[in-house]
């Protein structure tokens, strides 16, 4: 695999992970602390911690929590690494649309002769 499609498989799944608004909450809670378990998240949110747990895989699946297990519990933290990894592919993927604008805003002019 290319370096390229490596790069945009792990921006879809950042992406595809962040689709659901569950799990952009969840990023928000994160945020605000540096580990939380799926037990203390059932106190704050309105579900069930094997819930809350299968969003927490699902940000892992993505690369954007990282789980430690201390005991009988696993802390998770936010690790923002391929949140910013998607946002350069987006600002790249933008660039080249922008790039596109451009020379068909000129291609058009030229045929209006302006």
């Amino acid at each position: 695999m290319s370096t390229q499609d490596a790069t945009d498989q792990a921006a879809g799944a950042v992406f595809s992970a962040l689709a659901d608004p569950t799990r952009r909450h969840l990023v928000r809670l994160l945020r605000e602390r540096p580990t939380v378990t799926a037990s203390a998240l059932t106190d704050e949110l309105d579900m069930t911690r094997q819930a809350i747990a299968k969003h927490l895989a699902g940000l892992a699946d993505a690369g954007l929590v990282h789980g430690e297990r201390r005991g009988r519990e696993t802390h998770y933290a936010l690790t923002p690494a391929p949140m910013s990894d998607a946002m350069v592919w987006m600002a790249e993927a933008g660039g080249r649309w922008d790039q596109r604008l451009d020379r068909l805003e000129r291609e058009a002019g030229a045929l209006r002769g302006t």
